[in-house]
């Protein structure tokens, strides 16, 4: 009579004393026999012991012993308050006997005690909870029976549960292990939240929890999503029913609730049956064999109809014929789930192992008022994998050799021995794979071969781009004449010549003209070409402003037409303002000169001296400025034995730096040709 909480699961369980956490009365006596599969040993583990120990554990005690029977040996005898043991007692066979002895006392709450075979190295028992272990994901393995009245759990899946609740529990609560058989558990603790849900599952119930620091959820196969109930994913027509409830309301309108109203979560009348007995059930075709994991049920959610189902069973087929009940491994009984406690509230309930069918029934066992329920199913896809193949090796040479043949007869036989599985084995978890292998390798080959054909095709592009530019760059510097090599030196060295600078110590400049381009000049019937390399300016002779010339050009090339010494005459033009097709007045800050005009003077008559000469020159006003003073000789190379030579005026005199503004210059006079220029 001093047996408290006690499941015996067929691996592993649960025993207490009676009235634990409670002190236990006097006078009460408890034995357990633990039996595990032949071949195993036993391994014992203390979650709480506290008995008396006033009397050196005469009357009060607790005593293991190896075997069962009259001869089975004694491993230990504990008390103690507060007893803390270290460690697991390991058995030398299979079976185990447990005796609790509670004699004459006034407190001591007793022991709770888990035990498993010897290969749950991490066995932990009901009463460990998560602030128990400091590692942020860890492993354990829970015995059976951990669905106890005297522990508390906050929270659910998914968001997680409170960090004071008992790991076991909970984990029968999430649906991870079973309650009966027990089973290996994946922990992972988070950050905590404000607030923890409460729900029924499992039979378990979930209290409303406050905050914590931290939080442990469970890492699964991932078979939880719903099968189609809700969405509409199932037919109508593949929903069906023992019967059907019809009723008149109070306008006379008949009332259906069809099974195909037995969605979850469907605003409206769930389905009812017409008979109220234990025969009814609510079936489901899935269409094709699915992996089913759990079912989600409630009432009729119609508040002036208070039905629901509290307790059903469970059966599926793959024919809609022959149908099995559903039973937890090992247990020679039909499991009978809990349903719902009111008509509104979700309650879950998980099949371990899973359920692989097409068919899937639910029969009610008890209700309240009525048969009346909505359902969702929960579980995913099922593909069932290919035995593998066997490649035997080569047959012997000789037929003669018992030896190989006894050989191929041993390796036949050890494949099939592999190949054999336990009845009781679960079902392996099966998750979802996106890649297969082959895609695997064809991503890891693209992976290499993109990247290159990238890098091929952008070299080929920068190729034809530079190409295109140089042939660009050719075309623009195929003009008349050839840039200065400052216009080549960037925009900012060409735009310095436009901003006011400080006096610098001047210099004579030649602008280059390119001889291959000079060619391209065909003026009219001149018979001989001045080719020059530099060409001079004509400079003022005055001291006092020779400071103010600068290194720069004065003339640019006009956009457009480009014009040649042949189209302009300026000794047969009327006489106005004529200025060179190139020439550009420089900013008002700096002096004016210009470039000579080179022409042939043997293709016009010779002008009488007394003749008024054209200028070429500008000067700072509106008018031409007056000419006066005397001619002198320049002269120009050419690249005949003959050269021509062209005279200008030169000021009078020589004047001082105050006279700058008064220096003007005359174009050439007319002068006789020497006679070696002849017309070719």
């Amino acid at each position: 009579d001093g047996c408290g909480h006690t499941v015996l699961g067929p691996e592993s369980g649960t025993l207490a004393s009676i009235d634990y956490p409670r002190t236990s009365p006097n006078s009460t006596v408890c034995e357990w026999e633990i039996r595990v599969k032949p071949g195993q040993r036993v391994q014992l583990k203390f979650g709480d012991f506290d008995i008396d120990d006033s009397d050196s554990c005469h009357s009060s005690y607790l005593r293991v012993h190896n075997g069962i029977g009259p001869n089975r040996t004694e491993i230990g005898k504990y008390c103690g308050f507060g007893f803390q043991m270290d460690g697991l007692i390991t058995s030398k066979s299979n079976e185990v006997t447990v005796q609790f002895m509670s004699g004459i006392h006034t407190s001591g709450r007793g022991f709770l005690a888990a035990y498993s075979t010897t290969d749950k190295s991490d066995l932990i028992t009901c009463l460990d909870n998560a602030s128990h272990f400091s590692e942020p994901e860890f492993n354990k393995y829970c015995p059976a029976g951990c669905v106890i009245p005297f522990a508390d759990i906050s929270g659910t899946i998914p968001h997680g549960y409170r960090d004071s609740s008992s790991l076991c529990m909970a984990g029968v609560h999430a649906g991870v292990v079973s309650n009966t058989l027990g089973g290996q558990i994946n922990v992972v603790i988070s950050k905590g939240i404000p607030y923890y849900e409460g729900s029924l599952a499992n039979n378990v119930t979930s209290k409303v929890g406050p905050l914590s620091t931290s939080l442990f959820t469970f890492k699964t196969s991932g078979c939880y999503g719903t099968l189609g109930m809700e969405s509409g994913v199932i037919p109508d027509s593949h929903i069906t029913s023992s019967s059907i409830l019809e009723w008149p309301n109070q306008t006379g309108q008949v009332n259906i609730w069809k099974p195909e109203n037995a969605r979850l979560k469907r605003i409206g009348p769930p389905w009812a049956a017409l008979i109220t007995d234990e025969h009814q059930w609510l079936q489901i075709d899935l269409n094709k064999e699915k992996k089913i994991t759990g079912i989600i049920t409630t009432g009729s959610t119609l508040a002036e109809h208070y039905y629901y189902v509290s307790a059903y069973r469970i059966l599926y087929s793959d024919d809609a014929q022959r149908w099995i009940v559903y039973r937890e491994p090992g247990m020679d009984k039909d499991k009978i789930f809990q349903g719902n406690t009111e008509l509104y509230q979700e309650v879950r309930n998980n099949f371990i192992p899973p359920i692989i069918a097409r068919f899937f029934r639910i029969n009610p066992l008890k209700w309240h008022q009525k048969i009346a329920m909505k359902v969702e199913l929960l579980g995913c896809q099922f593909s069932i994998g290919r035995a593998p193949k066997i490649t035997l090796p080569p047959p012997p040479q000789n037929k003669n050799d018992k030896k190989n043949a006894d050989f191929m007869d041993d390796f036949i036989h050890s494949v099939k021995t592999s190949l054999q599985t336990d009845k009781t084995t679960f079902t392996p978890e099966i998750k979802n794979t996106t890649v297969t292998p082959s895609v695997t390798k064809d991503v890891a080959l693209a992976a290499v071969l993109v990247p290159v054909l990238v890098m091929v095709f952008t070299t080929l592009i920068l190729v034809l781009v530079c190409a295109w530019h140089w042939r660009n760059r050719k075309k623009k510097a195929e003009g008349t004449y050839d840039l200065p090599y400052w216009d080549r030196a960037g925009w900012w060295k060409g735009m310095k010549q436009f901003l006011p600078t400080k006096s610098a110590e001047h210099e004579e400049t030649p602008v280059r003209y390119s001889s291959s381009e000079i060619s391209h000049l065909r003026p009219r019937e001149v018979p001989t070409m001045l080719q020059t390399e530099s060409a001079e300016y004509a400079q003022p002779l005055v001291g006092g402003i020779v400071g103010t010339l600068h290194h720069r050009s004065t003339f640019k090339p006009e956009e457009g037409k480009e014009a040649s010494y042949a189209d302009l005459d300026p000794y047969n033009s009327p006489i106005q303002e004529v200025y060179h097709a190139y020439a550009e007045p420089l900013p008002v800050t700096g002096p004016e000169y210009a470039t000579p005009i080179i022409m042939d003077m043997s293709s016009h008559p010779s002008s009488p001296l007394g003749a008024p000469p054209i200028s070429t020159f500008k000067a700072a006003g509106n008018q031409a400025p007056p000419l006066v003073g005397t001619c002198n000789k320049v002269l120009s190379r050419t690249d005949s034995a003959s050269s021509a030579q062209a005279l200008y005026d030169i000021p009078k005199g020589q004047l001082g730096p105050g006279s700058a503004d008064q220096l003007v210059y005359q174009v050439p006079q007319s002068v006789a040709h020497p006679s070696g220029s002849k017309d070719e």
